[in-house]
C-alpha cells in the first residue's frame, strides 16, 4: 500500500505502526521521526517562514477571512506517487490540510485513493484513531496492539498521579498558553493532559477547541503554573517567542511567575500533535507537577522561563 500523510500526527502514527516503507509522501512539517525527512514532500505552506507572534496571526487571519487555504498541495508530485490511502484531518483548517482544499487535487489522480480524515478531540479520539489508521492501512491488529500499550502507560501513570494526590500533593492551577500575542488557551486533548497529570487548567476545556482570551481572564486566573506552548514550536522556540512577547506589568505578580513555575514546552512533539507521544507529554506534565511523586525521566523537552 502506498500511502501520503497530510498531517504530522498521522506520519509519526504510520511509523509507531511499522509502515515506514509504505510512506510515500508526507508535509513539509512532518519531521518525526527524523526518518520522515528524507520522504517525497506533498504539502507545502502558503505562510512566510519568517513571522512570528502577533505578524503570523494577522497572516493567517487573513488567509481565512479570503477563503484560501494556508497550503498548497503539490499536485505533480501527489500524482507521481499514486497513493493508495491519504491521511488528512478535519479538526483545525491552520494546522494542516483539510479534505476542503483535496478535490483539486484528486482530480488530477488517475485512479482515487482512500480519504481518511482524523478529527479528534480527546486522548481517547486519538487512540482511536490509531486504530482506524491501523484498519485503513491492512495492520489492524498491530494498531490495536499499540492502543492497548499506550493506554496501558496511561494508566500506570494515573496511579502514580493518585498515590500522590492521596498522599497529600494538591492539583496545582495551570494555564496552558497555545499562543502568546494575542494569547489563545490550550483546548481539546490539551485540558485533559494536564487533568490526568494531577493539574487542574484554569481556562481550557476539555474536548473542545482552543480559544482566544482576554489578559484580563488570565490574571483573574491566578495560574500557579504556566506552560508556555504555541502550536508548532519546540522548546527553544518556545521561550524565545515567550522572551520577545510584549507581557503587561501584571504578569510578574501571577503566583506562577512570582514562584518560577513558567516553563517553555516542547508542544510540537508532546502536546500540539495529536499522535502516540501525547502519553510522553502527560507524564513530561506529571512530573512538573509533582516532581518527588512521579516516577519518570523527563525528556529534555522544557526550561524555566
Amino acid at each position: 500500500m502506498r500511502i501520503c500523510s497530510f498531517l504530522p500526527s498521522a506520519t509519526e502514527i504510520l511509523y509507531a505502526l511499522g509502515l515506514d516503507d509504505h510512506v510515500v509522501g508526507v508535509t513539509y512539517a512532518c519531521d518525526y521521526p527524523p526518518a520522515a525527512r528524507g520522504k517525497p514532500v506533498v504539502v507545502r505552506t502558503r505562510l512566510p517562514e519568517d513571522l512570528a507572534g502577533a505578524a503570523l496571526d494577522r497572516a493567517v487571519r487573513d488567509f481565512v477571512a479570503s477563503g484560501e487555504s494556508l497550503y498548497r498541495v503539490d499536485l505533480e508530485v501527489l500524482a507521481s506517487l499514486k497513493p493508495d490511502l491519504i491521511l488528512t484531518q478535519d479538526l483545525c483548517h491552520v494546522c494542516a490540510v483539510s479534505p476542503g482544499d483535496l478535490p483539486g487535487a484528486l482530480a488530477r489522480l488517475s485512479r482515487q485513493p482512500q480519504v481518511l480524515s482524523l478529527t479528534p478531540r480527546t486522548l481517547t479520539d486519538v487512540f482511536a484513531d490509531i486504530e482506524r489508521v491501523g484498519q485503513a492501512a491492512g495492520c489492524a491488529d498491530r494498531a490495536a496492539r499499540l492502543r492497548a500499550e499506550l493506554e496501558s502507560a496511561l494508566d500506570k501513570l494515573e496511579v502514580q498521579v493518585a498515590s500522590a494526590l492521596e498522599a497529600g500533593a494538591r492539583r496545582p492551577r495551570v494555564l496552558s498558553l497555545e499562543w502568546i500575542d494575542p494569547p489563545y488557551v490550550g483546548g481539546h486533548w490539551v485540558p485533559e493532559m494536564i487533568a490526568r497529570a494531577g493539574g487542574v487548567d484554569v481556562l481550557g476545556q476539555m474536548g473542545e477547541p482552543s480559544r482566544r482570551v482576554a489578559w484580563e481572564e488570565i490574571f483573574a486566573a491566578q495560574p500557579e503554573v504556566a506552560l508556555v506552548m504555541p502550536c508548532g514550536y519546540d522548546c527553544a522556540r518556545s521561550a524565545e517567542e515567550f522572551r520577545r512577547a510584549d507581557l503587561r506589568p501584571e504578569w510578574t505578580r501571577l503566583p506562577a511567575a512570582d514562584s518560577g513555575r513558567v516553563l517553555a514546552l516542547d508542544a510540537n512533539s508532546y502536546f500540539s500533535r495529536p499522535g502516540p507521544r501525547l502519553v510522553t507529554g502527560v507524564a513530561l506534565l506529571a512530573k512538573l507537577f509533582h516532581p518527588q511523586r512521579i516516577d519518570f525521566e523527563p525528556p529534555a523537552s522544557y526550561a524555566l522561563l
